[in-house]
């Protein structure tokens, strides 16, 4: 989560289409509980239904008019089309409201609220967790049912892999055999208990195992916890996985070379040591 964006006429304006989108969509917007994203470029809040009163979240998300399109743009739609609420392990999108306004595109997305808390208000796990066996289960076997959809979204591109491996890894780009689909964003930030994995926008074809090396990357600053995703995610260490942990270190020190998730530095280069041994 982060704070309201610097700039105030950037504030004014996501709220205002915040408040014209609770409106076509026939919501009421609850006081408290905002939650702004990167820069001000989302804004969610918790909200209800005007017909019945049940819970849900608005979500706004802005963008140049001439990039409202791709990726990221429909992932969360796209998702629902294809995984509906994924046997209840992901908020069902209950619609969509889509404004143009001097030039910023605005989407509107509302969705079945999840009242747990995630379990942690950082993607970097900064306390251990102790979640039960049923836990586990439950996201390996959402995470099967996610990687065995056919998709022609990508998430992890050839090309980025050639480029960002050997640079922040120190390895050729390790071949990918077999591409599966994935969330491409579970860590603990995206997590609930009970098991709802938020936030689909980045959805799509990755190397075999890249959520896995996501939140086991995600988790190296509690050895406990780290532990226990390997132990979830046998592919992990494998050679299957190795383009996938190997993508996912780069990434992540791609990061941290831009000044980002510097408390992961010293672990992500023992885990970069560790796959030039591999």
């Amino acid at each position: 989560m982060y704070s309201p964006p610097p700039d105030p006429d950037t504030e004014q304006r996501m709220r205002a289409h915040h408040a014209d989108a609770a409106k076509a969509l026939a919501v009421h917007v609850e006081l408290g509980g905002e939650f702004w994203g990167w820069a001000g470029r989302t804004l969610g809040a918790p909200a209800r239904a005007a017909a019945d009163g049940r819970p849900v979240w608005l979500r706004l998300v802005s963008a140049p008019e001439d990039k409202a399109s791709g990726k990221l743009w429909d992932g969360a739609l796209d998702a629902q089309h294809v995984f509906a609420d994924l046997d209840g392990h992901r908020p069902a999108l209950l619609g969509v409201h889509d404004a143009v306004d001097d030039g910023t595109a605005y989407r509107a997305e509302l969705s079945a609220r999840v009242d747990q808390p995630v379990l942690s208000d950082d993607p970097v796990l900064q306390h251990d967790l102790r979640l039960p066996d049923s836990w586990w289960a439950d996201l390996t076997g959402a995470l099967e049912k996610v990687a065995a959809v056919n998709t022609d979204r990508v998430a992890v591109r050839q090309q980025y892999m050639e480029r960002a491996i050997p640079e922040f890894v120190g390895i050729p780009a390790p071949a990918a055999h077999c591409w599966t689909t994935a969330h491409a964003d579970v860590h603990w930030a995206n997590l609930c208990a009970p098991l709802r994995i938020l936030d689909w926008e980045g959805w799509g074809l990755a190397p075999k195992g890249f959520d896995a090396a996501m939140l086991y990357a995600y988790s190296l600053l509690q050895p406990d916890t780290a532990a226990r995703v390997r132990d979830a995610f046998p592919i992990l260490g494998s050679p299957a996985g190795l383009a996938a942990e190997a993508t996912v270190c780069a990434q992540l020190l791609q990061t941290v070379a831009r000044g980002d998730n510097l408390t992961l530095e010293d672990q992500l280069r023992t885990w970069a040591e560790e796959l030039r041994r591999r």
